[in-house]
């Protein structure tokens, strides 16, 4: 480490005495103190309820399309969404591992599980490249909006997306979505993977035709040798995973989806009864798109937390810092080496952190044991398989629990919480091989032992 680079950390922890503690890789929460109301906030994230209804709207036209090419999907008539559980015997065993009572309902909603590809990715992935491919086929006038989109399953559109690229930079779950529905429209792709994907994701994107580019570096490497590629060919579209909107509303479509389902089982969310989401964050556009669309859909009574491996502290350490894009963890000495390896990421995604800092109410990290161990937990009790990174939100509800400081900033008293949902986000999952999750399930037992 340099000399400038020292001065460089020693001045942010004068400023900012959270780093300290970011840099001994200690579990920290830190409740932002700049949250305002969704009415204020929404200038500074400059998208509105009408972006997201035009995605919504997108994904309906490609529902039959979806449905006839992807058979999992025809249950849900081609709309890529999934199921919101309750999970009581975990929460049991959370307010007696951390010896704190949580109020109200716990809830799992398992994008682990989504069709497809099977990671909140699915959300705006797919969507990324269905919207790329409408505009390529409706600017050659092969495609109108008012027809049937099974028609984008013909030779005729496959050969013609067959003249056009897609590349982009990946730690796993965002290559997957990208790469199987690009591969099946007919794009030649490429994803480009960074040290920490697993190796059988790289293994099943090749099954279906995918170019897939391995890095020794992290995922910053991976994103910039992505875009170098798509600006030495003129066919090739480049999605950003850092900057795009078009997958933020992608991820957005959620809040309304997740309000109908609400609705469906009889969930309030009010002033008097609050919501609580706790989302894994790697470079930050899948969380923070759905949590865009979260407050769009319930308002200012919906509270939303940013959970990271104590490795890679990416988002928190951007937005603490006001910081944002212009610091990486490996800035304060960090590795950025996580089990979590779809949340591996050093710099976060600047236009989030600056879009949606006033709208996020926490940020915690938590170790890699600790992933595991919930890992062991959701399969012995709930019966469900996640990977570890789909872990990270679990412990959020006793965090909120146990800091009376925030609590009482937003006027959240007891009454309130006895009345709330805590939602906990599951972002992946569902098509980890067998023999990979009980490779994952025998690291959770061992983590278990040590307790």
């Amino acid at each position: 480490m340099t000399t400038d680079n020292q001065q460089f950390i020693q001045q942010l922890t004068q400023k900012y005495p959270l780093i300290t503690q970011l840099i001994a890789l200690q579990e920290v929460s830190w409740f932002n103190p700049n949250i305002t109301s969704l009415k204020e906030a929404l200038p500074y994230v400059g998208l509105s309820a009408d972006d997201i209804k035009e995605a919504s709207d997108r994904l309906t036209r490609f529902a039959p399309y979806l449905a006839l090419v992807f058979p999992e999907t025809a249950i849900t008539n081609g709309i890529i969404e999934s199921d919101t559980v309750p999970i009581p015997t975990i929460k049991a065993k959370l307010e007696e591992e951390y010896k704190t009572p949580i109020s109200g309902k716990l809830l799992l909603k398992k994008d682990s599980h989504l069709p497809i590809s099977g990671s909140i990715k699915a959300r705006g992935g797919i969507y990324e490249v269905l919207t790329h491919a409408e505009k390529l086929a409706i600017n050659a006038e092969l495609l109108s909006t008012s027809d049937d989109y099974k028609k984008l399953a013909s030779p005729e559109f496959k050969n013609f997306f067959k003249q056009h690229s897609i590349a982009v930079g990946s730690t796993g779950n965002l290559g997957m979505s990208i790469g199987i529905m690009s591969a099946k429209l007919g794009f030649s792709v490429s994803v480009h993977m960074s040290a920490d994907a697993r190796q059988w994701k790289k293994d099943k994107l090749r099954e279906h035709g995918v170019k897939v580019v391995e890095y020794e570096q992290d995922y910053g490497v991976a994103v910039e040798q992505g875009r170098k590629e798509a600006e030495s060919d003129p066919t090739c579209f480049f999605i950003d995973d850092e900057n795009s909107q078009t997958l933020f509303l992608g991820y957005a479509v959620a809040g309304e989806r997740l309000k109908t389902q609400f609705n469906e089982m009889n969930i309030l969310v009010d002033e008097n009864h609050p919501l609580f989401v706790y989302l894994p964050c790697g470079v930050g556009g899948g969380p923070g798109g759905v949590a865009f669309g979260l407050k769009m859909a319930f308002g200012d009574h919906i509270h939303c937390i940013f959970a990271e491996p104590t490795h890679s502290p990416c988002m928190m350490l951007g937005v603490h810092t006001g910081l944002h894009d212009y610091i990486s963890v490996q800035d304060i000495g960090i590795d950025n080496i996580t089990a979590a390896d779809g949340l591996a990421v050093g710099r976060a995604s600047g236009f989030v952190g600056r879009a949606m800092e006033r709208l996020l109410d926490g940020y915690y990290t938590l170790s890699d044991k600790r992933m595991y161990r919930h890992l062991g937990d959701m399969n012995t009790y709930e019966h469900i398989q996640l990977e570890p990174s789909a872990l990270a939100g679990l412990i959020g509800p006793s965090i909120v629990t146990n800091n009376t400081e925030y609590r009482n900033r937003l006027k959240l008293d007891d009454t309130k919480m006895c009345n709330a949902t805590h939602l906990v986000w599951a972002t992946g999952g569902g098509m980890v091989p067998k023999q990979e999750m009980l490779s994952y399930l025998e690291k959770a037992r061992h983590e278990k032992a040590k307790v």
